[in-house]
């Protein structure tokens, strides 16, 4: 194959700058972060952006809203974080194609996991959007699923936190950082790093490194992809000592 395909799950508040859904300083401040991680051809990129900028599926549901009406919805709000992203990849000189499970053909290209491959092994980023297509799961379910369908070597979960703690930092000053920690450990200690079903799928499926960083720190996606120690990674087990 010649090259290593990560997969990015971007959450849509990496879009947002100053209280506005849309952001132009933000998405290229993001666009260019890809771009100097691809500009390696030894790199290629898929990525899952959520919508979490524009609807909030779980958010409408506390209001009120029908759990599958409000997950549409936010699927819905994925592909417009993706056509905005695909955007400003292009502007950046970065080529890449917008992919949705949800069909609107007119609008970007059905996600059939054997063309998103053959996008990557041309060189393109493929942004992917609209969930799995379906109510009831969330964007990080989603991005463990397409990194298996794609076999991506890890799951690069980019935040606004600068990974695991074994508390949160915000409630307790004297939180521990996590660099390294197995998926059954993270269920051991009831640590929170995507939902419960996320979760399971990656420690029971999926099986291979998920590094959750941040996202928003300038050269932090191309430090995790280089190997050196940002964030946190998970594991499914520690390598064997020497």
């Amino acid at each position: 194959m010649g090259y290593s395909l990560y997969l990015l799950k971007l959450t849509g508040e990496a879009l947002v700058s100053d209280g506005e859904h849309f952001s132009i300083s933000a998405g290229k401040f993001i666009a260019e972060e890809i771009q100097s991680v691809v500009s390696d051809h030894s790199v290629r990129l898929a990525i899952v952006v959520g919508g979490g900028n524009v609807v909030r599926g779980l958010e409408l549901e506390r209001q009120g809203f029908e759990r599958k009406v409000a997950d549409n919805m936010g699927m819905l709000a994925t592909v417009q974080n993706a056509l905005l992203l695909e955007y400003f990849l292009e502007q950046c000189g970065v080529s890449a194609r917008c992919m949705t499970a949800i069909p609107m053909n007119h609008i970007a290209e059905p996600y059939i996991y054997k063309r998103a491959l053959r996008h990557i092994n041309k060189g393109r980023v493929v942004v992917l959007s609209g969930g799995i297509g379906e109510p009831y799961v969330s964007t990080d379910f989603a991005a463990v699923q397409r990194a298996c369908q794609l076999d991506a070597v890890a799951i690069l979960k980019g935040t606004k936190v600068d990974g695991i703690y074994d508390a949160d930092p915000k409630k307790k000053q004297d939180a521990k950082f996590i660099h390294e920690i197995t998926y059954d450990e993270v269920l051991q200690r009831r640590l929170e790093v995507m939902d419960e079903q996320a979760f399971s799928h990656a420690r029971n499926r999926y099986k291979r490194p998920t590094y959750i960083f941040n996202i928003f720190v300038k050269g932090n996606l191309a430090r995790v992809v280089r190997g050196e120690k940002i964030g946190s990674v998970i594991l499914e087990a520690y390598p064997a000592e020497e």
